[in-house]
């Protein structure tokens, strides 16, 4: 396998440091406002008024630590430097803490509520940066990030996360990431999102508090949030968890599967690990049911009326990768070894704009480019496929 693996991961880091990095790095930085520019279109039309998202802005955050991490390129601490520096001064609210979901092109909040998915995402950021850097100031505010999740998200009496709150921390009406979601307390989504960042901050801050509470989140996947019945994640929770939801999300399910296995590796206990070890299989193969005869993976699909939705999304492509490749790297499945491949190669024809650089939002059904969606917006980062192309350079390396 070695044979494939080593073509396979000059074309990733391709990818990555002459695609993916270069078109954030040049298009995105906001020279007249600072830090980043809120969208560009699927046209490639930069939207110098668009708003500025704190998902946006700790994605790339993240990206550029890590590549900074991997490569020591100071074009990319700089970068990450922007990025750190933007959200700590712009996002993180003075008076109440924690970072707005939303500001205005210069800089204002225009949506300051506090989505807990943005606040872990911001540790997520904070975290790389510190890994990097051994910068002081980024993981102190991401530990203050954390206290606060813990502090206002966490349901002492039924476990788990509340997904979103007011300004001032109060509960509010619309807990919604989006308009596609369910308006419930608890999701699959932001506890996926919690689960990470906590894993990645335990990497640097070995505290005990934080151990436990990474473990329970590992737990809650386990005991609530996977279906015991068909392996898929559930999607959306009452306060109670009671299941919410009729949707199955294979890109959810994927990124889940080695997400897990990454928290329980860094946590480093071995009854956790081992109830993970049993578990990742079982995810991975619920997970490739959403794969298509061109090696790429649907979207999701609706458990009551058996309707699929075979839109081609760019993260979804991303996760099914890494998915695959850990499922080979720990368990020696050789089949996900060649379903990676096989994703990768469809990414690389139909996903990759080779013209523009970046990644198209998706591939519809019908075969065509999806550019109504952005190519760079709240939701559309370097975060899920720089991370795919990051988790293949770190994970192969060869003499």
């Amino acid at each position: 396998m070695q044979n494939e693996l080593q073509p396979f991961r000059r074309e990733i880091e391709k990818e990555l440091v002459e695609n993916i990095l270069p078109y954030w790095a040049t298009k995105m930085p906001d020279k007249k406002n600072g830090g980043f520019y809120g969208q560009i279109t699927g046209e490639e039309g930069i939207i110098h008024e668009a708003h500025k998202g704190a998902v946006l802005n700790s994605r790339i955050l993240w990206t550029f630590s890590a590549a900074y991490r991997i490569y020591r390129n100071p074009g990319y601490l700089t970068l990450a430097t922007r990025a750190k520096n933007y959200i700590i001064d712009k996002f993180f609210d003075k008076e109440f803490g924690g970072v707005y979901w939303l500001l205005d092109y210069k800089g204002k909040p225009v949506e300051p509520k506090k989505q807990i998915y943005a606040q872990g995402f911001v540790i997520y950021g904070l975290s790389e940066y510190y890994r990097a850097t051994d910068d002081s100031e980024a993981l102190l505010q991401a530990i203050n990030l954390y206290r606060l999740i813990e502090k206002y998200s966490f349901d002492a009496k039924n476990n788990g996360y509340r997904e979103a709150f007011t300004r001032d921390w109060h509960p509010i009406e619309d807990m919604r990431l989006s308009e596609k979601d369910v308006n419930e307390q608890k999701t699959t989504n932001t506890h996926l999102h919690i689960l990470e960042p906590y894993a990645n901050l335990y990497r640097v801050w070995k505290d005990n508090g934080l151990k436990e509470k990474l473990k329970n989140l590992i737990d809650l996947f386990l005991d609530k949030i996977l279906n015991d019945s068909t392996h898929h994640l559930n999607l959306f929770f009452d306060a109670d968890w009671n299941n919410k939801g009729n949707s199955v999300s294979f890109g959810h399910d994927i990124e889940a599967s080695w997400l897990l296995h990454e928290a329980a590796l860094v946590l480093d206990d071995e009854e956790t690990l081992e109830k993970v070890r049993k578990t990742v299989p079982l995810v991975v193969n619920a997970a490739v049911q959403g794969l298509l005869p061109d090696g790429s993976m649907m979207y999701e699909a609706n458990t009551l009326t058996g309707s699929r939705d075979t839109e081609r999304h760019w993260w979804v492509q991303a996760e099914t990768v890494v998915g695959l490749l850990n499922h080979y790297q720990h368990y020696n499945d050789e089949k996900s070894l060649d379903k990676a491949l096989s994703c990768w190669n469809y990414i690389k024809s139909k996903l990759i704009d080779h013209e523009n650089g970046e990644w198209f939002w998706s591939i519809c059904p019908d075969g065509s480019v999806n550019r109504k969606e952005d190519k760079a917006g709240i939701w559309k980062c370097p975060y899920h496929n720089g991370r795919m192309c990051l988790e293949v350079i770190e994970r192969f390396c060869f003499s």
